[in-house]
């Protein structure tokens, strides 16, 4: 049987446990990123072995966007961002994205599950069939001036 797909994490608010839920990719990374390791230490370590702190993700998050020539440079917020919003366009419910990242449906609708401009154009323009409306005409459209 394999291993239920959750994972335990601490959230910066209450700092209660919550699950969060994982594709299998996501499993199988954090068990070998945790095989060896002793139960309840810490899986990953800054590169003086300290852990990290609240705020130390920002300056290699901000150099690993400059050597990718990412711009502007993404933030762990922003990453949020761009997985609620997958979620939502994926038509994962409202309240399981809201789950999934610790948030209310309010708020995670709206601050949290932005739609990209094309994927709505999308959505509407495979939601409307079309409906035969042309018109005859004898004008004939102007053409830029080259």
């Amino acid at each position: 049987m394999r291993a239920p797909r959750l994972s335990r994490c601490r959230t910066a608010r209450a700092e209660k446990p919550r699950l969060i839920h994982l594709t299998d990719e996501g499993r199988d990374f954090f068990a070998q990123a945790a095989a060896g390791k002793a139960p309840g230490l810490l899986v990953f370590r800054r590169g003086d072995s300290e852990p990290w702190g609240r705020s130390h993700q920002f300056r290699p998050l901000r150099e690993a966007c400059g050597r990718a020539k990412i711009t502007p440079a993404i933030s762990l917020h922003i990453l949020r961002h761009t997985y609620a919003s997958r979620l939502v366009m994926l038509g994962v419910p409202m309240a399981v994205v809201a789950q999934q990242i610790g948030d209310s449906e309010a708020i995670t609708a709206k601050h949290y599950a932005h739609l990209a401009p094309s994927y709505v154009g999308d959505m509407v323009r495979q939601a409307l069939t079309p409906i035969g409306a042309t018109l005859d005409s004898t004008v004939t459209p102007l053409q830029p001036a080259v």
